[in-house]
């Protein structure tokens, strides 16, 4: 079982910033794969940022070069720094990690991109 709390969201002007945190349960040696998701209003869940053990990290195309997750294996920590934000990434953000005995969502933290 991983347990996952999301924070750091808030409401931002376009261009501004913000870091999102993911406290996990279990040390982040035992996970497998973690991610960052988003939903928009009306819009299915998509992936932000992937990484896998052994690999490097993934972008969707929207966030590329704005967006860096970072992980802090001593705090059990990752992050999701967001620069330049628009509008449109305006979104309930979930960090999600995935473990040989299962897939784990936190319950969301709402972005909000609006002047």
């Amino acid at each position: 079982q991983v347990q996952l709390v999301e924070s750091g969201g808030g409401l931002v002007q376009p261009g501004g910033s913000l870091r999102l945190s993911c406290a996990s349960s279990r040390s982040l040696f035992v996970i497998n794969s973690i991610n960052w998701y988003r939903q928009a209003p009306g819009k299915e869940r998509e992936v932000v940022a992937s990484f896998t053990r052994g690999e490097r990290t993934i972008y969707a195309d929207s966030v590329q070069g704005r967006f860096a997750m970072s992980r802090d294996y001593a705090e059990n920590m990752v992050s999701l720094q967001m620069n330049s934000l628009k509008p449109e990434d305006t979104a309930v953000y979930y960090c999600n990690a995935r473990t040989d005995f299962g897939n784990y969502w936190g319950q969301g933290t709402q972005v909000t991109v609006s002047s």
